[in-house]
C-alpha cells in the first residue's frame, strides 16, 4: 500500500512540474508583445499634397467714387453680377442740390458773355470813327475773354457735379460673383471705402500655402493636379502660376495654382488638394504612425537582430499625407515599429509582424 502511495506522489510532482513549466513558457510568450514592422520604402518618385481652396484668379473691390449715405442696396454675397448692374445707391439729395447751383452758375456766365459780347460789339463799331479810344476797346475786350473763360470754369463745374450725381449709383464694371459685402442701408460711406468684393468670371486658381522648408522645391510652370473634397475621385491637370516672394504669418508661402481645365464646374471656395510628383535619389520614407518625437528631435523605433527595440533618432523631411521622408538616421535593411510607438521602452523585446500578421525574421543588417 505504501509502495503505491508512494508511485501516485512522484505523479503527482512530475504533472505539477510540468504544468508550472508550460504556465512560465505561456506567461513569457504573453508578455513579449506583437508589434507590427516596416521596412522603409525607397521611391524615386515622391508625390506630395498640399489642401487649398478654389478663387478667382481676378478679384477687385467695388467703392463709391463720392460719400454719401446708403439707401438702397440690390445684391448680397454669392449673388452673380453683370457688367452695368446696379448694386447700391446714396441719398443723391445733396448732389442734387450742387447740381442745380452749378446749373445756376452757368446761366449766370452765359449771361455775362452775352452782355460782353454787346458791348464789345458796340465798341467795335465806335473805334473807326475814334469815338473810343484803343485803350477803351481792349478793356472791353478783356471783359469780354474773361465772361468766355468764367462760362467755360461754369460749364466744366456742372459736368462735374452731374457725374457726382452720377457716381451715387455703385455699377458693376465686370461679370462675376459678390464674395463680400461691406455695407447696409443707412450706413455713411466715405468715397473709395469698399461696398463689395467681387469674383471676377474667368479662369479659377487653387490658392495653397507651402511651408518654407519645401518651397525651395516649387518653380513657376511646374505641372501639378486638383481634386475637389467633394468629387476625389476626379483630377483636373493644372501648373503653378505664382510664388508669392515672402512667408505670410503662419510662416507659409502662398503659392497660386492655375486650372487648364474645369474652371466652368469648380465653384469658388471649394475645398481643393493640389498633388505634386517630386524626383528625389534615394529617397527613404516611413509610415506617419512610425515617427514621434521628444524635446523636437524626431525618433523610431528600429527593432534589432535580437528582436528588441532601439530609439534612433532622424531627420525628417516635410510630412506628406501618409508617410514622412527619412533625410538621415536610416538604413534600407532596417525593421521600423509601425505603430504604438509611445508605449514602448529602450530595449524591449517584441515579437515582430508584418501587415499580413505573419512573422518577421531580422536579417543580420538589422543589427546595430
Amino acid at each position: 500500500m505504501s509502495r503505491i502511495k508512494s508511485k501516485a506522489v512522484s505523479l503527482l510532482i512530475v504533472c505539477g512540474i510540468s504544468l508550472w513549466g508550460c504556465s512560465k513558457e505561456t506567461h513569457e510568450t504573453a508578455a513579449t508583445p506583437l508589434v507590427m514592422v516596416t521596412q522603409p520604402n525607397r521611391s524615386d518618385n515622391e508625390q506630395k499634397s498640399y489642401a487649398g481652396d478654389v478663387q478667382a484668379r481676378q478679384q477687385t473691390a467695388l467703392a463709391f467714387r463720392v460719400a454719401g449715405q446708403v439707401i438702397e442696396r440690390y445684391v448680397d454675397v454669392g449673388d452673380q453680377v453683370k457688367v452695368g448692374q446696379v448694386l447700391a445707391k446714396l441719398d443723391v439729395k445733396d448732389a442734387q442740390l450742387q447740381l442745380n447751383a452749378a446749373s445756376a452758375q452757368v446761366e449766370n456766365a452765359q449771361s455775362a458773355v452775352k452782355n460782353a459780347e454787346s458791348e464789345l460789339k458796340r465798341f467795335k463799331e465806335l473805334l473807326p470813327s475814334h469815338a473810343v479810344s484803343r485803350s477803351q476797346y481792349e478793356a472791353v475786350d478783356n471783359q469780354y475773354q474773361a465772361a468766355l473763360s468764367a462760362l467755360k470754369q461754369a460749364q466744366s463745374n456742372y459736368a462735374v457735379s452731374r457725374n457726382q450725381t452720377g457716381y451715387n449709383q455703385l455699377i458693376s464694371n465686370k461679370n462675376g460673383v459678390i464674395t463680400a459685402r461691406n455695407i447696409e442701408v443707412g450706413q455713411v460711406v466715405s468715397a473709395g471705402q469698399a461696398a463689395y468684393q467681387l469674383a471676377i468670371a474667368g479662369d479659377r486658381d487653387v490658392v495653397i500655402g507651402i511651408p518654407e522648408q519645401a518651397i525651395g522645391e516649387i518653380k513657376v510652370g511646374q505641372a501639378a493636379w486638383v481634386t475637389l473634397w467633394s468629387k476625389s475621385e476626379e483630377k483636373f491637370a493644372a501648373y503653378v502660376r505664382e510664388i508669392s516672394p515672402a512667408a505670410d504669418q503662419s510662416r507659409t508661402f502662398s503659392v497660386k495654382v492655375a486650372l487648364r481645365e474645369g474652371s466652368a464646374v469648380i465653384q469658388l471656395g471649394q475645398s481643393a488638394r493640389v498633388f505634386f510628383n517630386q524626383t528625389q535619389n534615394n529617397l527613404l520614407s516611413v509610415p506617419l504612425s512610425s515617427v514621434s518625437a521628444n524635446d523636437q528631435q524626431a525618433y523610431v523605433w528600429v527593432v534589432q537582430k535580437d528582436h528588441t527595440v532601439h530609439k534612433v533618432p532622424v531627420t525628417v523631411g516635410a510630412y506628406g499625407r501618409d508617410s514622412v521622408p527619412i533625410l538621415s538616421g536610416l538604413q534600407p535593411q532596417d525593421y521600423v515599429v509601425i505603430g504604438g510607438v509611445h508605449l514602448l521602452r529602450e530595449k524591449q523585446k517584441i515579437q515582430p509582424i508584418d501587415r499580413e500578421n505573419r512573422a518577421v525574421t531580422m536579417s543580420a543588417g538589422a543589427s546595430r
